[in-house]
């Protein structure tokens, strides 16, 4: 017995049997439960409402743009930002000095040309009594005539210049074409603006700021639950915490892509009576897009939940002995068949997970409805994982190891 206590052999199988004591204490020791390895939440019944989102400026429904159709230096302005002006009223003059040359130089012409009508005239008569005479020619006598036809369209064409150098003098003082508000202007005295390639924005001005709308750009996997006349509700940064509320008039029709991503413009109505809604907001829109009663709901995060080993019969696609099969719900294979309508939640029942698919309705940010499946109310859908059920917690990254001595 002493020369076996003294043997390499013995100590070996001693530190053996030592450790794996250890460890088999150990895991005891460490052995979490079910209902301590996983979070849980009731299934439960409520009202479900699921909304479409997207982000949109708010604009005013009539925005027009005032510009000039002649050149010039601005020479004074009666209007700045924020200004209520009404329909005509002058919101700015060019300097005409040039503009009012020119009319006086068409004015001119015209005189000329009358002059030149009045002599034409005069000398087709005189041909046509010395043609009465036989005088002249036939040939002069056309002549004549002929003259008095080009100074007469002469005289047209000069009335033509004075009537629109005349316009052109009228446009040099800018007037407003609506009654509203002036949001924006673009040009200070002594500016000069161009009007020779395409007509500059001087302002631009609000009809009405007590109506609003606002262009919300959504995406084309929500614009076909989304329809005129729904109801709509917004915030904004500059009221945090207030609702605004408005209604769908129109979703044009002209898709923008921007990085392959497609989306509508979605126009809403809005009412601005008090006027705290400012042009250029940015509205943080939503829409309800359908809406259940008393619907059996269950946490977003129980569909999300996947365990590390699902050995579940429904997992492996296959069937209890007696259990029904719905036609067209399993692909070849056996395997159950996955879409956007069908999902998976996982019950602890009896210490262990049971893997139960469902049918999905609507959604929300929190909950989904379910709309057919064996799923019950209160039934205990697994959410989350805590920890493992044996070793350390999942934080550590490595399992516990027995030192060997």
């Amino acid at each position: 017995m002493k020369n076996l206590l003294h043997s390499p052999l013995a100590w070996i199988i001693l530190g053996l049997t030592i450790a794996a004591t250890g460890g088999i204490t150990y895991q005891q020791m460490n052995k979490v439960t079910a209902a301590q390895q996983y979070r849980v939440q009731p299934v439960a019944r409520g009202d479900l409402i699921q909304t479409v989102s997207a982000n949109g400026t708010i604009n005013p429904v009539s925005l027009v743009n005032v510009g000039t159709q002649v050149s010039g230096t601005v020479k004074r302005l009666y209007v700045d930002f924020n200004s209520k002006v009404e329909k005509g009223q002058v919101l700015l003059e060019l300097d005409d000095a040039l503009l009012a040359a020119q009319q006086k130089q068409s004015a001119a012409n015209l005189q000329s040309a009358l002059a030149s009508l009045d002599l034409a005239t005069a000398n087709e008569a005189r041909m046509r009594g010395l043609f009465a005479q036989e005088y002249v020619s036939r040939q002069e006598l056309d002549t004549a005539i002929q003259a008095r036809k080009t100074a007469t369209a002469q005289v047209q064409l000069m009335e033509a210049t004075v009537e629109r150098d005349r316009a052109n003098l009228a446009y040099s003082v800018i007037r407003s074409p609506v009654s509203g508000v002036v949001i924006d202007r673009s040009v200070d005295v002594g500016q000069t603006v161009a009007a020779s390639l395409q007509t500059p924005t001087l302002f631009k001005i609000a009809q009405d700021l007590s109506r609003m709308q606002i262009d919300a750009n959504f995406a084309e996997a929500d614009i076909g639950s989304i329809r005129v006349g729904q109801a709509v509700r917004f915030t904004v940064d500059a009221f945090s915490g207030r609702n605004f509320r408005g209604e769908v008039r129109q979703i044009r029709m002209n898709p923008v892509t921007q990085q392959n991503v497609v989306t509508y413009d979605v126009v809403v109505d809005v009412d601005n009576p008090d006027q705290q809604l400012l042009p250029g907001m940015t509205a943080y829109v939503s829409i309800a897009v359908a809406e259940r009663k008393n619907a059996l709901l269950v946490p977003n995060a129980a569909l999300r939940f996947k365990p590390p080993v699902d050995d579940s019969p429904q997992a492996k696609g296959e069937t209890k002995p007696g259990a029904s099969v719905t036609p067209g719900s399993r692909e070849g294979n056996g395997k159950t068949k996955r879409d956007a309508f069908s999902g998976r939640v996982y019950v602890l029942k009896n210490e262990a997970l049971q893997a139960v698919n469902v049918t999905l309705g609507i959604t929300d940010s929190r909950n989904t409805e379910i709309v057919a499946g064996t799923l019950n109310e209160g039934d205990q859908v697994v959410v989350g994982e805590t920890q493992p059920a044996n070793g350390p917690s999942p934080s550590s990254g490595q399992p516990m190891r027995m030192r060997m001595f």
